[in-house]
């Protein structure tokens, strides 16, 4: 493996996909070392390239765009037209995996489903991110990030009581979906290696948001009632935990999380035992047989909590061995000590507008093999060197270009 070469070095990805979901996987595998070819319009190329926060004389470098796409490489072709499926055709026969998120139905009329790359190549492992699922009353409507969080109970989870429900700006279904829509492409390729046989892996926003859930879902089926909302009290009547956000002095919020063991230790830590015993709030138990019982406890929590700074609490708790953290907005998210730290947030230059841009860091740290944060690619920056190792000379990709084909 050559020096500073990632874990996926010498796997090939092809990707006819767009937006978010479509895109974060293989940007993910670019980090790791793939190499991922991202199939383009001429001309106009991905949409994303026009969206979030845009610099550069023509706005050429978007926020959207470099998120999701950064490392990739960029082969512009008229899949319209037969000269351009061809193209698509000789890239499967040397692709690992092939990637799509058009609206259900329209890769198979584009040329590209899976049963006509699959012909081409039987160990391709090709991947299909849509919005509901391929099941189902609604498997052929088109689906986005907002329809992910609706439909999977996201917004419920984020809930205030007494407050209507609402989608949030995180595309948590997008983020999910993609995520998971890595790994199964990574677990189906570890197959396709060790046998030879590819296969379809199919992924959605609801269907991955639904996964988000997590257990909090299986409890509140196996309950068969919506959960608390506004803290997380849950357990047992006589092993109560509590987590819970509430605001400090200067409004700024701070969350914390304790087991049964710690209510009373962090309760005594931060001085507010005297008074939950007062009022009758100090039996957290008491919150999962009483709402009566549970809105004194907050509301008495909320109170307390007001009197001073989240530094301070924060501090309290932490030298008390429980789990407590500020609540971050993405501003300070992008400046906390420990995301900086680790990596997760870096910066990369973008010499064309004389800057530093903050980006997205990686989640991973890999011993031998580290990923690498690159730059989305300009429409159609690489037409030249893949297609000229599909074998088109000089004089065929002027010829093509010139038609429209690329």
């Amino acid at each position: 493996m050559a020096e500073g070469s990632g874990p996926l070095a010498g796997i090939r990805v092809v990707a006819c996909s767009t937006a978010q979901a479509g895109t974060v996987p293989y940007m993910l595998m670019a980090d790791l070392g793939a190499e991922v070819i991202k199939i383009e319009a001429p001309k106009t190329g991905d949409p994303a390239r026009r969206a979030g926060e845009r610099f550069g004389e023509d706005g050429e470098i978007s926020s959207f765009f470099e998120t999701n796409n950064r490392g990739v490489k960029s082969l512009t072709i008229n899949l319209k037209q037969p000269e351009g499926r061809a193209i698509l055709h000789a890239l499967i026969k040397t692709a690992d995996i092939f990637g799509q998120n058009f609206r259900p139905g329209a890769a198979e009329r584009n040329g590209f489903g899976y049963e006509e790359l699959k012909k081409i190549n039987p160990s391709l492992v090709y991947a299909s991110v849509s919005g509901y699922g391929p099941s189902g009353p609604h498997a052929d409507l088109p689906g986005t990030d907002a329809v992910g969080q609706a439909l999977s109970g996201v917004a419920e989870a984020y809930s205030i009581p007494g407050q209507a429900m609402r989608t949030g700006v995180v595309s948590v279904a997008d983020e999910s979906c993609a995520i998971l829509t890595f790994g199964g492409v990574l677990a189906a390729l570890h197959h396709a290696k060790a046998t030879g046989i590819g296969q379809k892996v199919e992924t959605s926003l609801v269907g991955s948001a639904v996964r988000l859930m997590g257990w909090t879902l299986t409890t509140t089926m196996w309950r068969n009632r919506n959960p608390i909302t506004g803290a997380r009290i849950n357990g047992t009547r006589e092993r109560p935990g509590i987590a819970a956000s509430f605001d400090d002095c200067d409004g700024k919020p701070m969350v914390f999380q304790l087991d049964h063991k710690d209510w009373v230790p962090a309760m005594e830590a931060l001085g507010f035992m005297e008074v939950l015993r007062e009022r009758g709030a100090d039996d957290l138990g008491l919150a999962l047989v009483s709402d009566e019982k549970k809105n004194l406890i907050l509301a008495t929590l909320g109170e307390l909590v007001r009197t001073g700074t989240r530094e301070h609490w924060v501090e309290h708790l932490r030298k008390a061995d429980c789990v407590a953290a500020p609540i971050n907005t993405l501003l300070e998210a992008a400046d906390d000590p420990d995301v900086v730290a680790n990596g997760y947030v870096d910066s990369v230059s973008y010499p064309e507008i004389d800057k530093n841009l903050k980006v997205h860091g990686t989640p991973w740290r890999f011993s031998e093999t580290p990923a690498r944060i690159g730059r989305a690619p300009k429409l159609g920056e690489h037409n030249a060197e893949i297609l000229g190792e599909l074998g088109h000379d000089a004089a065929a990709i002027a010829d093509l270009l010139a038609r429209n084909v690329i």
